[in-house]
């Protein structure tokens, strides 16, 4: 049965369909998920205060295609250079016109199939943990992605954070490319954006093409630790070590994303004119299903796992 919503649920941001929602409770924390639609993370609460951002609408978000909350962006992360790719010995040609696509403004591929068009089946669900699996072997999801798969999340809810724990199980038929992520979209509220405090580590800079496409040069990036201010990022890392982790703070809250393993590479997304930052973990970088780069395969009927946890904590 779902965990009822703590408090009056008309709080919550638009959710497309109330009686599907899951929250989890944990001490001053609670998390709304959405199994029916990607297993969306559609909110995080620390003290009755909302921290992630792009959810305020989530129905107009799904008929766009948009990103919000926190999505996971299945089978790959980010943008593909074109709508054809070779991995693990296919050959793919994506229809244009299929519904399960969405474009950035260059009108290439991006973040996979929308959560919004997604059913996650409940396995288990606990006041403070939840687990969803997704079959990856309808026609048309196939049409999109060839490798029938099968994808497991698992969301604990502790007083101090959220863990999103993704296992991705290859079917029989053969190896299948692992090249998903998070979009994880994150605000300070009572706190003008060029206050925020944005904290990256010591990482390499995947350089990039026009279109944000790796060219395969990388340069280093010196850690980085200042206030916002008028700066942006649209920017992917690679070379991340065990437990690295990203931070976000100011107005008596940090949000920390802790790498705990899986992800090598992430995305840094804060346009100088929005306000919120994304810090998004990524088991491979972008386009890696056309450029082969850093691109893992898992064998069939084998496992990749892959974890991070999203850290609230209140400062003095």
């Amino acid at each position: 049965m779902p965990v009822p919503l703590r408090g009056d649920p008309t709080r919550l941001p638009s959710i497309l369909n109330l009686a599907s929602a899951r929250a989890l409770v944990a001490g001053d924390l609670e998390a709304v998920f959405l199994p029916d639609h990607g297993m969306l993370g559609a909110s995080l609460r620390h003290r009755g205060v909302e921290l992630l951002r792009r959810v305020e609408d989530l129905q107009a978000a799904a008929s766009k295609g948009s990103t919000a909350g926190i999505p996971i962006l299945h089978p790959w992360a980010n943008r593909l250079a074109g709508p054809r790719y070779h991995a693990a010995g296919r050959e793919v040609l994506l229809d244009l016109s299929s519904p399960l696509l969405h474009f950035d403004e260059h009108g290439l591929p991006i973040h996979g199939v929308p959560w919004s068009q997604l059913a996650w089946q409940v396995t288990e669900a606990r006041q403070d943990c939840l687990v969803a699996r997704l079959d990856w072997d309808r026609d048309d999801l196939l049409a999109v992605f060839p490798f029938p798969h099968r994808l497991e999340m698992k969301a604990t809810l502790r007083p101090d954070g959220l863990t999103l724990e993704t296992t991705l199980v290859a079917g029989s038929a053969g190896p299948v490319p692992v090249s998903f992520g998070f979009h994880p979209f994150f605000g300070l509220p009572e706190l003008a954006r060029p206050q925020w405090q944005l904290q990256l580590p010591a990482m390499r800079r995947l350089v990039l093409d026009q279109h944000g496409i790796p060219t395969g040069e990388e340069k280093p990036f010196a850690r980085f630790d200042a206030r916002l201010g008028d700066l942006q990022f649209d920017d992917g890392f690679a070379d991340l070590g065990e437990q690295l982790s990203f931070s976000l703070a100011g107005a008596g809250r940090r949000i920390m994303v802790e790498f705990l393993g899986g992800y090598r590479y992430a995305q840094v997304f804060a346009p100088k004119d929005k306000a919120f930052v994304a810090l998004e973990p990524m088991t491979a970088p972008t386009n890696a299903l056309t450029s082969g780069r850093g691109l893992q395969l898992t064998e069939k009927g084998g496992r990749f796992q892959a974890s991070f946890r999203i850290r609230v904590d209140a400062l003095a």
